[in-house]
């Protein structure tokens, strides 16, 4: 059986990933920000972590396949960010406070999620 929707542009997959690299960084970089720290010096201590995270949750999810889906991609690509993101942060010493986890995990479950809503929403009300 065949899966009857159609293949997304690889314009739109490279657009989505795009999208979700510049979230995960953005968020890094307000975050360093936010505590009067040297934004472009720590960003790739903050975010490496997850976007190392994030890559992988396109490959195991097989994100190319549906980029813009909230829920089946833009859940899962969030649920692997976070937690694998979170792991390397800790086994590499970084820092995993409660605090830091839970604004980490709201703030990228809204971006990640978020933009596929409205991506969602706006062809809903073109077709």
């Amino acid at each position: 059986m065949t899966d009857p929707r159609p293949i997304p542009r690889p314009a739109t997959v490279l657009v989505a990933a795009l999208v979700d690299l510049g979230c995960v960084v953005g968020f890094a970089a307000v975050g360093r920000a936010s505590h009067d720290e040297d934004v472009l010096t720590g960003l790739l201590i903050t975010a490496w972590p997850f976007v190392v995270a994030l890559a992988a949750g396109w490959v195991v999810l097989l994100a190319w396949r549906r980029p813009t889906a909230p829920i089946r991609t833009g859940v899962g690509v969030w649920a692997v960010t976070v937690v694998g993101g979170m792991l390397l942060r800790g086994l590499t010493g970084g820092g995993t406070a409660v605090p830091f986890v839970l604004v980490t995990t709201g703030v990228l479950l809204v971006l990640l999620v978020g933009w596929r809503g409205v991506v969602r929403l706006v062809s809903h009300r073109r077709s």
